[in-house]
C-alpha cells in the first residue's frame, strides 16, 4: 500500500495536449511504484482552460468534483455537473473543457 497526500503531489501547469490554459495538476499515481496498473489523477482547469482533443489507447473515465465543463468523444458533445461522470472508450478522440465562472475540478482514472 501508498498513501499518498494530494499536497505532495500537486503542480501548477498547462493542461495536456495542446496547453490551453492553466490548471491545477493533483498526479496521485505518480506516487506509486512504476510496476501500477493504472493512473488516478486529479485535475483543476482554470477558467478557460481545456484538455485538448487526443486519441486514446484504453477506456479513461472523467468524474467532475465541482464546476462544469463540456467533454467530447469523437465528436458527441456533453455537459458535465459535480457527480457526474464520462466513461470514454478506447480509440475514441477525446477532450474537456471548463465552463462558467468556477474552475472545474476532476478526476482522470484509466488504465497503463
Amino acid at each position: 500500500m501508498v498513501v499518498i497526500r494530494e499536497d505532495d503531489v500537486r503542480r501548477d501547469e498547462p493542461p495536456p495536449h495542446g496547453a490551453i490554459g492553466m490548471s491545477t495538476a493533483y498526479r496521485i499515481s505518480d506516487a506509486v511504484p512504476p510496476a501500477r496498473a493504472m493512473e488516478f489523477r486529479r485535475r483543476v482547469l482554470h477558467i478557460g482552460a481545456a484538455i485538448g482533443a487526443h486519441p486514446i489507447s484504453h477506456d479513461e473515465v472523467y468524474y467532475v468534483l465541482s464546476g462544469r465543463g463540456e467533454v467530447v468523444s469523437d465528436g458527441v458533445v456533453a455537459v458535465l455537473e459535480p457527480g457526474m461522470a464520462a466513461y470514454l472508450w478506447k480509440g475514441a478522440v477525446v477532450g474537456i473543457r471548463q465552463l462558467g465562472d468556477e474552475p472545474l475540478d476532476l478526476i482522470v482514472s484509466y488504465p497503463n
